[in-house]
């Protein structure tokens, strides 16, 4: 079976990643300090505002005059996802939950009313706001109207995949293994669509994620799936931090944190990536504690992800837990042709 050749950490024989010899799950001190250091940024720095009270930071739109429609398109969208990073990290701390966990960027841009960032937080979100206002007067005076929610022909050549394509993997869950194939079937702005294929049976719903590789949550097969997890364009040291959900939902979903410990090209079945390798750690709620229960104990969880820094498409993905719903091994193993 074909396999990833950049050094993966194993999580069984704790194998070493880039010459060190790290444990997947173990808080590394590094690690531990960056996210105590976050911590302290976002939780102690008393009362807040209102994201409605900031005030955008100006910027001029003269400095996008010679974009073109798209450009000005595609950038609007990073900063209104970047804006959505925002809210969640804040609405996650406060335990809100206001904002509405689905794909799509402009969904989040009004949700922002109702934060209270402050600190840097707040400096970002103006800065974010200030980009968002010249863009916009910059689309204005092109006349550039509505972006089309189809995916731009520039970006989709820079996928390892085209339309009608197959992801294969190999997937073991529960002492249970299972080829789980997933066949690009759309491919939007920020979205790309797959249909899915397990032991030869198609799933009535589709897959979808975002050009980071983050799931829409709500109405997907029953995979496990993960949100606000990963960043395009990841670097070696990212930490990260998102949702992770069991498959079917079956049980509570999960905060998880992650590093990001190799990165490098990679040739799988024929096709080339640019990977990136996470370390990811946290706790997960104990078996039979079910989706929207309040949880009262955990079990730890330690794993690997490797994805392809540009779109998300995923390569690797090892789970460990004590709770079975959050233990699975799932490896691509080849990518087949679409259909003539």
């Amino acid at each position: 079976m074909p396999s990833l050749a950049l050094p993966f950490p194993d999580p069984v024989t704790r194998a070493p990643v880039n010459g060190r010899c790290d444990r997947p799950g173990r808080r590394r001190p590094g690690l531990l300090l960056v996210a105590a250091t976050t911590l302290t940024l976002l939780v102690g720095s008393g009362c807040a505002s209102r994201s409605g009270e900031v005030r955008p930071k100006p910027t001029d739109p003269a400095a996008y005059a010679l974009w073109t429609c798209e450009r000005l398109f595609d950038e609007t969208d990073a900063v209104q996802q970047q804006a959505a990073d925002v809210a969640y990290a804040v609405d996650s701390r406060a335990g809100n939950n206001l904002i509405a966990m689905g794909l799509g960027v402009t969904v989040f841009w009004p949700a922002l009313l109702a934060m209270r960032p402050d600190g840097p937080e707040a400096q970002e979100l103006a800065e974010l706001k200030g980009r968002f206002e010249a863009l916009r007067s910059a689309a204005l005076a092109k006349a550039c109207g509505t972006p089309t929610d189809a995916m731009t022909a520039q970006r989709q050549a820079s996928l390892p995949v085209v339309l009608g394509e197959r992801l294969v993997y190999d997937e073991r869950a529960g002492g249970t293994a299972r080829t789980l194939a997933m066949q690009v079937s759309g491919l939007r702005r920020e979205q790309i669509e797959f249909r899915v294929q397990i032991d030869g049976q198609w799933q009535d719903a589709a897959w979808r994620q975002d050009l980071a590789g983050n799931a829409l949550l709500d109405g997907r097969p029953a995979l496990i799936g993960w949100q606000r997890l990963l960043k395009r364009g990841l670097v070696l040291g990212q930490v990260l931090a998102g949702e992770l959900a069991a498959a079917g939902d079956v049980v509570a979903a999960a905060r998880v944190r992650g590093q990001v410990v190799a990165i490098g090209p990679q040739s799988v079945g024929g096709r080339s990536f640019d990977v990136a390798v996470i370390e990811l750690f946290g706790e997960v709620p104990l078996a039979g504690q079910g989706a929207g229960a309040a949880t009262d104990g955990s079990a730890r969880l330690d794993g690997v992800m490797a994805v392809d820094r540009q779109n998300g498409l995923l390569l690797r993905l090892d789970l460990h837990s004590a709770n079975p719903a959050y233990s699975l091994r799932r490896r691509l193993v080849r990518v087949e042709p679409a259909a003539p």
